[in-house]
């Protein structure tokens, strides 16, 4: 068993005071039509937010958000068919055969003809958008543009990783929660659940490992994934140093199978959105300190989304894996090393 599905999945744990606020907004009459989910990836953001949608449309809030699993708001919201639900997200681009970069415009505008709507059971009309930090400019214009002007009985509820990289006008207008990582004995108990029969001694590993997120613990239980980290760590420490010949041995030690690929490059992705994160906060440590020291914050941001298009692209294109590799350590490096 693996987590389910952010809109189906009935745990939530280590958010209590962010569940508690949101459920306060209801029983006050105060409920902000906006909401900016914010936190690190992979520690329940989008489960939170559909979490809240679920009690919404099931009409008024307790003392926390919990719907039981056999309530028919929860199955509905789960199969994606609640009417009064939408949910903005990447999708597919059936000409490129491939998850699109990003959430375009097409998409987006979908949002304010969907809360201009009369809700079909009488009650909210709720957006979730999973992954905000997604939007491109003509998409982020168009949420704006439904920001300024919301109509009456709807929610808006942005699930980001990476708030940065939102409009300031968006951040302004959405109250915000900022979602801290869990506690390593929050993450162990979620992979208790997730994976039954998991070994106490390989459990624990991984919750330590994974920074408070329960989503990296999934990735780090996959494989090979705990080595893939180690070797991400040995990546990271030896910045910006990053000759063809390293290259290459990372490139032989991630492996040849699609699987490999996958966790490393996440891990990789993950590691350096923590960083970022981190030292915008004012929070990073001396190994991130210097890691990022030899770019503005907001060049790395590129790197990351260099990285984020590179395995979008392999994978979709089923292009040399190995290659990907190289080039991505390139990016990280500032370098641009190729296969000779």
């Amino acid at each position: 068993m693996t987590a389910p599905d952010p809109r189906a999945n009935p745990h939530l744990a280590g958010h209590a005071a962010a569940e508690a606020a949101l459920a306060e907004a209801v029983r006050a009459g105060r409920l902000h039509h906006a909401w900016l989910l914010t936190g690190p990836a992979g520690i329940g953001k989008a489960t939170l937010a559909f979490r809240f949608a679920r009690r919404l449309l099931a009409g008024g809030a307790g003392d926390s958000l919990f719907l039981p699993q056999d309530h028919p708001v929860f199955h509905r919201v789960a199969a994606g068919t609640h009417a009064d639900l939408l949910t903005i997200e990447r999708e597919w681009d059936d000409k490129k055969k491939r998850m699109r970069g990003e959430i375009v415009v097409d998409t987006a505008r979908g949002i304010p003809e969907f809360l201009h709507l009369t809700p079909a059971e009488g009650g909210w009309r709720v957006v979730v958008v999973d992954g905000a930090e997604d939007l491109n400019p003509q998409a982020a214009n168009a949420v704006l543009k439904m920001l300024e002007e919301p109509p009456q009985r709807t929610v808006l509820l942005l699930a980001c990783a990476a708030p940065g990289r939102l409009l300031p006008t968006i951040r302004s207008r959405c109250r915000h929660l900022r979602l801290s990582p869990l506690t390593e004995a929050e993450v162990a108990g979620l992979l208790d659940l997730y994976l039954p029969g998991i070994e106490p001694a390989r459990r624990d590993r991984l919750a330590a490992m994974a920074g408070g997120s329960p989503g990296r613990a999934l990735l780090l239980a996959e494989g090979n994934g705990v080595a893939l980290a180690e070797l991400v760590s040995q990546v990271l420490d030896k910045l910006p140093a990053m000759t063809i010949g390293r290259a290459h041995a990372v490139v032989d030690a991630v492996g040849r199978d699609e699987a490999s690929f996958g966790i490393f490059m996440d891990l990789l992705r993950s590691a350096l959105a923590t960083a970022v994160r981190d030292a915008a906060s004012g929070r990073a440590d001396p190994d991130q300190t210097r890691l990022l020291g030899a770019r503005p914050l907001a060049d790395w941001a590129d790197v990351w989304q260099g990285l984020c298009h590179l395995q979008d692209e392999t994978e979709a294109f089923h292009l040399d894996r190995r290659q990907a590799i190289v080039t991505g350590l390139g990016l990280l490096a500032g370098t641009a090393p190729r296969v000779s």
